[in-house]
């Protein structure tokens, strides 16, 4: 069975291992796909589990799939994304202040805010790559009133991009590459987007 062959993040317990063994369940079943647009949804603005947890076992279980499977975890996740942003705005003092104060995540939430006012674009940029949840962006556009065209624009650019690498790592390489997403994905595609920001300044550079 697929989802056999994923492990939880070391160091998980209790109820957190059981959400997570539940979510790579999904891989098994004929509604995974679904499942996995609805994971990535949820993610975007509460759920603990990020939804590379499924979408790695659909991606080994169905190599050809691969960019499918993308593609939804990339709709999910924006339009999770979008009421992220509106509980960050419309809500935040009723909902998003509870969700981000649940992940310990205010200084990471008032440094958004900064970065967000210094540069747009790389500050959102990176929602699809650094180690901060993707949640913590979405409220923190929200509370922060980031215009919402561009926020569903560069979310898009960012998390698209993120779950591309991801599933055409997995159908070029399959297993021999699971071990390396599951334990340094975070740093993985953080290291990917440092590249493409510096070949962006790069090429800025040698047009003036």
């Amino acid at each position: 069975m697929v989802a056999e062959r994923v492990n939880a993040p070391s160091g998980s317990a209790g109820p957190l291992r059981r959400v997570y063994n539940w979510v790579l369940g999904w891989a098994d079943r004929k509604g995974g796909a679904g499942a996995l647009g609805a994971l990535a949804a949820a993610e975007s603005v509460f759920f603990p589990v990020p939804p590379d947890a499924l979408l790695i076992p659909l991606c080994l279980g169905s190599p050809r799939r691969a960019v499918r499977f993308a593609a939804i975890c990339t709709a999910g996740s924006v339009i999770g994304g979008v009421l992220g942003y509106w509980a960050g705005w419309a809500l935040y003092d009723a909902v998003g202040r509870g969700i981000i104060e649940f992940y310990g995540a205010t200084a990471e939430y008032e440094m958004l805010g900064t970065r967000f006012r210094e540069n747009l674009v790389l500050a959102l940029g990176a929602a699809g790559f650094t180690p901060i949840p993707y949640k913590v962006f979405t409220i923190a556009a929200g509370g922060f009133a980031v215009p919402l065209a561009p926020f569903i624009a560069i979310s898009a650019a960012s998390r698209g991009a993120r779950f591309l690498l991801v599933a055409l790592l997995l159908r070029k390489y399959g297993e021999s590459i699971r071990g390396v997403l599951d334990r340094h994905l975070g740093w993985f595609t953080l290291a990917f987007f440092a590249l493409v920001v510096a070949g962006f300044f790069v090429v800025r550079a040698a047009s003036h």
